[in-house]
């Protein structure tokens, strides 16, 4: 059984639903659980409108720590053990799934967790799949969820 689960966060619906399936196996195999926010301050964003470096890093770790304190409170409110952690992108040419996977390999992680958003077509083209990179890439089993609107029973197991 799964010791240590290492969850991906972003704030996104599929996340808070990747949040809840982990908290479920974590509750079944006493595990503990590390849920991570991954900053890429370089990466096309919502909030292009930022010039200043610093401003777009300082808006984009806040939305980590939104993201994370709503972890930090589930797992409270189950009583899963568990820890978070905001990691930044180390480059521009560093992507998201690189920084997920140095940090389960740093955490010891039996298990990742994440959502997807289940995109298709030219918008899974256009802003590539964080998920789908980390599948190629992962050395330990991954649980991929996605959100409310990803499918008909919410869930989609690698």
């Amino acid at each position: 059984m799964y010791h240590q689960i290492l969850l991906a966060v972003d704030g996104s619906d599929a996340s808070i639903q990747a949040l809840h399936q982990a908290l479920d196996i974590a509750t079944l195999a006493q595990a503990s659980l590390h849920a991570v926010y991954v900053v890429h301050p370089w990466q096309l964003s919502p909030y292009a409108g930022y010039y200043d470096p610093e401003a777009l890093r300082k808006v984009l770790r806040e939305d980590a720590r939104t993201a994370l304190d709503v972890a930090r409170a589930a797992m409270s409110a189950r009583g899963v053990t568990g820890t978070t952690e905001i990691v930044e992108a180390e480059s521009a040419a560093d992507d998201i799934a690189s920084c997920l996977q140095r940090c389960a390999q740093r955490h010891g992680a039996e298990l990742v967790a994440m959502g997807t958003h289940g995109r298709h077509g030219v918008k899974r083209a256009m802003l590539g799949s964080v998920a789908e990179q980390f599948l190629r890439i992962s050395t330990c089993p991954v649980l991929l969820v996605r959100g409310i609107h990803g499918g008909t029973d919410g869930r989609d197991v690698v």
